[in-house]
């Protein structure tokens, strides 16, 4: 210690309320802080990023350390300047500074140690973000400071100081209205997206006396500009576009990726021309006859369009199957009744099963005559993918209908079964084609317009609803099998039912979903109706003629109950949910087979009243009451035990009474901790 600092600690007693200085290694810890809670480590970094530019601005509040006999011993407790105290420690211990470098000190040992703590961390007011706001904006305009110096001397992240300088950059009119409460943070954060203030100012003019939330006040600011999340934007990407000459006007409050690319003309351009190089890259590559693109598929073209067909394999392929085979059957012969096979046998054999596999899969192809009259279109998809439609025909190159005999149009007209019979109509006897959900364009088109043949199938169709209402039992056909082409199969499938069955994964709403029986044996069933199924989905109507009444209905509700979707979600309606409680009603669900409370899956998750809440609704008081002086941890485990084969479950998962097992009223739906009542099923 210095000569200096023995001086100051040794001298007369300074009087209380005056300031001194004291060497560090001789202040300690205040028993009697009032603050218990640590200062955080951002805190620190950013307190000592402050002394260490500035120094410390703040005398701190000691009070001598005294020993058994009343004496001072030469130490003194911090009474309130902790932090600092903290921070000049951690200087020392990195040696950036002594550790008996003086501090700036107010000796009070006359006021109460523990209300002077509390004063200090009570009575103040932080500054107003607007004003802090300014302030950075200043240090970066009229002192030359950049954003990084900004955050080295305030111990903030480089991209903190750049937000706060976006803010303080927007109009003053937007910074008072914050000051004002006129406009939230979240408002405030919205309207940096345009360094414009005329435009800032003229959409708040426009929403004043309103509430805008903040994707409202950008769509406003940034009409006329495509967002970074466009399918336009996602497919040329930020790079290519700014190499174009393309400018992108990011926000610094929304994810990496962000912004908007302001030259919609441009990017649309970008967007055309690649679409176009892809389709003729296709055209080139394929040998189609002719190759377009636009962003959108235009449905209202009037073309035919063919479809691949699956090819035989060549004489060359056969041959190496059979080949292949007769190599796997010889590897495994001297094996024959073994329980297993060494590790290099079973290797050698994975190869050549996967081989035939490969060569047994059916191959599809394009018919050459069809490539040679058609062509290929490319368009974009909705998550900024390409989607290239193959086969498209164009009227002048349909292949001419055959002529037919006059007097063989009378017959097939007085006798169409005949055509089956011969095989040359388009009936579904023995040796004709059997008419498929692909046929694409089958009635005439060439001497009627647009309009008349949208009035003729319009027709049609009325005609198709009113029949097949009447025949229930087919009309279930057909619904299971649109139903189950969407659920089995990938690729695009045509079917004149307007029917989708969409399935939401679920599994990322709840971790470890995957790993509950319920979900293995769902995925066994998935697994084996898939198997039972025609590979080709050209052949699942044909299989489905097959089909008892009651294995069809099966398969209908299997398909059915995989677009179930009754998943509460914070900010999204509550009448799916709602309506479900009738599903599980009419059911007869009962969870307690599916889900079990657990202190992982429940009770860690939920406060300590709603644990004893439960465990008293399980159990009863008795042993709620053994549970209150537990920890929550130790609480939760306990609550797990107790609840075990009671079948208690939350008031969300528990099954409504269905009117006829009730003593009185109609269905009565649990109450639920934030589910709306059954009106916004409505809403």
């Amino acid at each position: 210690m210095s000569k200096s600092a023995l001086k100051l600690t040794s001298a007369a007693v300074v009087p209380s309320g005056v300031q001194t200085l004291i060497p560090l290694d001789r202040l300690l810890k205040s028993p009697d802080n009032a603050r218990k809670t640590p200062h955080s480590a951002a805190a620190l970094a950013a307190l000592r990023a402050s002394i260490a530019a500035k120094g410390l601005l703040q005398n701190l509040i000691v009070k001598p350390e005294l020993d058994e006999a009343g004496a001072e011993t030469g130490f003194y407790y911090v009474t309130a300047g902790e932090g600092r105290r903290l921070v000049q420690i951690a200087r020392a211990k990195d040696a950036e500074i002594p550790r008996d470098t003086l501090i700036p000190c107010v000796i009070r040992d006359t006021d109460d140690a523990h209300e002077v703590s509390l004063d200090e961390n009570v009575t103040r007011e932080a500054m107003t973000p607007a004003d802090q706001y300014e302030a950075f904006r200043t240090l970066n305009i009229d002192r030359g400071m950049d954003a990084a110096g900004i955050a080295a001397r305030f111990g903030v992240s480089e991209h903190v100081v750049k937000q706060r300088l976006r803010l303080g950059a927007v109009s003053p009119i937007l910074l008072q209205a914050l000051r004002d409460e006129k406009l939230t943070l979240t408002q405030l954060m919205a309207y940096t997206v345009n360094a414009d203030h005329a435009r800032q100012e003229a959409v708040f003019d426009r929403l004043k006396g309103s509430y805008a939330d903040p994707y409202h006040i950008r769509r406003l600011l940034t009409e006329g500009q495509v967002p970074a999340q466009d399918r336009r934007a996602r497919f040329i990407g930020a790079d290519a576009y700014e190499a174009a000459g393309g400018v992108i006007a990011r926000d610094l409050f929304t994810e990496e990726g962000g912004g908007y690319f302001t030259d919609a003309g441009l990017l649309d351009q970008l967007v055309l021309d690649r679409l176009t190089a892809l389709a003729t890259e296709t055209q080139t590559a394929e040998g189609w006859k002719w190759a377009a693109a636009a962003l959108d598929y235009p449905y209202a073209h009037g073309w035919g369009r063919v479809y691949p067909q699956t090819v035989p394999l060549s004489p060359e392929a056969a041959e190496q199957l059979q080949g292949t085979q007769q190599a796997l059957e010889d590897l495994l012969a001297p094996f024959e009744g073994a329980d297993e096979l060494p590790d290099e046998i079973d290797q050698a054999a994975g190869v050549l099963e996967a081989e035939i596999a490969a060569l047994e899969t059916p191959q599809d192809a394009y018919d050459p005559q069809d490539i040679a009259r058609g062509g290929v279109f490319v368009t974009l998809l909705s998550d900024g993918g390409a989607a290239i439609h193959r086969g498209l025909i164009r009227p002048e190159d349909e292949l001419p209908e055959p002529d037919t005999p006059a007097d063989e149009t009378e017959d097939l007209a007085a006798h169409p079964e005949d055509a089956s019979e011969d095989g040359e109509g388009e009936g579904e006897g023995e040796g004709a084609e059997p008419h498929t959900e692909d046929t694409e364009d089958a009635c005439e088109t060439g001497p009627l317009s647009d309009l008349l043949l949208r009035d003729l199938t319009t027709h049609w169709t009325l005609a198709l609803r009113y029949t097949l209402a009447e025949q229930p039992e087919l009309a279930a056909r057909f619904l299971v099998h649109k139903l189950a082409l969407d659920t089995f199969y990938r690729q695009r499938s045509v079917t004149c039912l307007d029917i989708t069955a969409r399935s939401v994964s679920i599994e990322s709403f709840a971790e470890g979903l995957d790993d509950t029986p319920t979900a293995a044996a769902l995925s066994a069933r998935h697994e084996a109706w898939a198997a039972g199924l025609p590979d080709n989905p050209s052949d699942l109507w044909t299989h489905l003629l097959t089909l008892s009444p009651e294995t069809l209905g099966s398969l209908m509700a299997h398909c059915t109950a995989l677009t179930v979707f009754a998943v509460r979600q914070a900010y999204m309606p509550a009448a799916p949910y709602v309506a479900s409680l009738r599903m599980a009603r009419d059911l007869r669900l009962n969870m307690t087979d599916h889900w079990t409370p657990t202190a992982r899956s429940y009770f860690s998750r939920v406060t300590k009243g709603q644990i004893l809440a439960a465990v008293r609704e399980a159990v009863g008081d008795e042993a709620a009451n053994r549970l209150h002086k537990l920890k929550k941890p130790e609480m939760a485990e306990a609550a797990e035990q107790l609840v075990q084969g009671t079948g208690w479950l939350p008031t969300c998962l528990r099954t409504p009474v269905a009117p006829e097992d009730a003593a009185q009223g109609p269905l009565a739906l649990p109450p639920l901790d934030a589910t709306p009542d059954l009106s916004e099923a409505a809403e």
